[in-house]
């Protein structure tokens, strides 16, 4: 008796050779073009001037902000229309943060943050992102870290907290 076997559909194979590949659709793999015209929607700070501390939110019509630190980002998720009038939170596709150690844009929503410590950003006390639990805790020991938390533990209390201590 004579086997049949059947061929993936051609979208299977394309997904197995963009995985063998290292291909992503993530924005976060692609290096990111910075212009000394970007400015941090929240505070109004150049955001060139501190690459170590990028990150970045995309909307679903293509527009893109650029911020000094995940702090301000998290200011503009929490209050969407107040920095971008017409916009709302849903509307947002990808957030990118900077990881500390690795100086390379991390998806924000699986990002490890180490708040409480004596490292200081562009804009004061800052929650500083990490891809993973390892080099957080690590941080966290070396630079007298309060907590970790994750994306959907942050608040807007803990936000105004930050600034509070500055």
């Amino acid at each position: 008796m004579k086997k049949h076997y059947r061929l993936p559909h051609f979208g299977a194979w394309l997904l197995l050779l963009c995985f063998l590949l290292g291909v992503s659709n993530s924005r976060a793999d692609q290096q990111i073009e910075i212009t000394k015209q970007d400015r941090c929607p929240v505070c109004g700070m150049f955001v060139y001037k501190y690459p170590k501390w990028v990150a970045q939110i995309y909307f679903k019509d293509g527009s893109a902000y650029f911020y000094d630190g995940a702090k301000d980002m998290f200011k503009h998720v929490f209050d969407t229309a107040k920095y971008t009038p017409g916009k709302t939170a849903d509307m947002m596709t990808e957030i990118l943060v900077t990881d500390y150690y690795e100086v390379e844009l991390i998806d924000a929503k699986s990002a490890y943050y180490v708040i409480g410590s004596d490292v200081l950003g562009p804009m004061g006390h800052e929650l500083l992102p990490f891809k993973d639990q390892e080099a957080a805790q690590e941080f966290l020991e070396d630079h007298k870290g309060n907590s970790i938390i994750r994306y959907q533990d942050v608040t807007p209390a803990i936000i105004e907290s930050l600034d509070r201590r500055g």
